[in-house]
């Protein structure tokens, strides 16, 4: 077992701009309005640590991982999503997405982090902004997200579309497709 999170991703690692890079909140919103936010304004979002474990579809698991950075529940709650928002579809550089069921996005340790041990994220490991839902497989955990979807009807993401499952449960090793169970994914 790894006691560092190793380097896996697909494609290059994008360059952050912090005078042009910008946060984009849309789809299924409450308001029916989207919302960008700047660097600047994303760092004035209250900050929270959460200590978790992190799970790799590869068969390895990181253990007491302390990420710090925003809560995804209280960014829901500065930028509400609609009644009907069921799924969250997550997007970042050079097209990358992964889905997220409502709940999941909700967990109280899903974090939009910033810092991973008391050190701001490295570039490789998705600075400025990373995705972690620590109960989930780490696909699921995007590196440098972009933007926000809500869904009221749920898409795949990348891998998704790809053959992974569409919930991805460590739990229940839910690692690919042809596993899911009626319910758990739309159709590929």
């Amino acid at each position: 077992m790894p006691r560092t999170l190793p380097v896996l991703h697909y494609g290059p690692v994008p360059v952050f701009r912090p005078d042009t890079w910008d946060l984009r909140i849309f789809g299924a919103t409450e308001s029916g309005a989207e919302r960008y936010l700047s660097w600047e304004e994303v760092c004035a979002l209250p900050v929270s640590d959460v200590v978790a474990d992190f799970h790799c579809v590869t068969k390895f698991t990181v253990p007491g991982i302390r990420w710090a950075g925003v809560l995804a529940v209280d960014l829901m709650t500065e930028f509400p999503p609609a009644p009907t928002a069921t799924h969250v579809m997550i997007w970042a550089d050079f097209g990358y997405s992964a889905n997220v069921r409502m709940t999941d996005f909700a967990a109280d340790q899903t974090v939009l982090a910033t810092h991973r041990d008391g050190n701001q994220l490295t570039p490789d490991h998705g600075f400025p902004l990373r995705l972690v839902v620590p109960h989930l497989y780490a696909w699921k955990s995007v590196k440098w997200v972009r933007a926000i979807e809500y869904l009221s009807i749920d898409r795949r993401g990348f891998w998704e579309e790809r053959g992974y499952h569409n919930v991805a449960d460590p739990w229940h090793e839910q690692r690919y497709s042809y596993q899911e169970m009626d319910g758990e994914g739309p159709p590929l």
